[in-house]
């Protein structure tokens, strides 16, 4: 028979381990949603936008929010509540060819905070993601924006619940500044 300290002692590693193992799930979920998000788009079978979207989509709670926050990107952005209106902002993104064309985007994420609360089945996470875009005119920007987002367990797997992003500058990079870039990407075929 276990002691009282055995026990405590059992109860609080594997709530630290529950810990650690949603946080990093929070972490890949995070960094899948950046992945997705990239162009061109690294997912090995992801054919059309419209895959891309839904494979997003699958990320988040049926109830979830998106929303931009901020003098800048509040106007450029709003705020979409349940998948049919995350799908909707995500269409109006990639669903429709805009002159001009985007190259090139890629999501770095840094200055990682992620809470898991006591009840085990709610947390949030903070970043600071930078992205560079090219565009087919050759324009560029690096565009830097803090997320604020709260993640949820349904049924023993961490979702998006709330994407917040809010700008932190956008700059312009120099015309062409990226050479040599693929138009598709490979890096995930078998």
């Amino acid at each position: 028979m276990s002691s009282p300290s055995t026990v405590v002692l059992l109860e609080t590693l594997a709530r630290r381990v529950e810990v650690l193992e949603a946080e990093a799930e929070i972490r890949r979920i995070q960094a899948r949603y950046m992945f997705l998000c990239d162009t061109p788009c690294p997912e090995h079978g992801v054919e059309d936008d419209a895959q891309r979207v839904e494979k997003i989509l699958a990320l988040y709670t049926e109830d979830a929010v998106w929303e931009g926050v901020g003098e800048y990107y509040a106007n450029q952005f709003g705020r979409m509540e349940g998948k049919a209106a995350l799908r909707k902002h995500f269409q109006a993104f990639w669903g429709t060819r805009q002159e001009p064309l985007l190259l090139l985007n890629a999501h770095y994420l840094t200055s990682e905070q992620i809470h898991v609360h006591e009840d085990g089945i709610h947390a949030d996470g903070q970043w600071i993601h930078m992205q560079p875009w090219l565009f087919s005119d050759g324009k560029a920007l690096l565009r830097s924006s803090r997320l604020n987002n709260l993640f949820r367990k349904v049924d023993g797997q961490w979702l998006v619940a709330r994407t917040r992003t809010e700008n932190v500058f956008v700059a312009p990079l120099g015309d062409r500044f990226a050479e040599a870039f693929p138009a598709r990407s490979v890096l995930m075929a078998p």
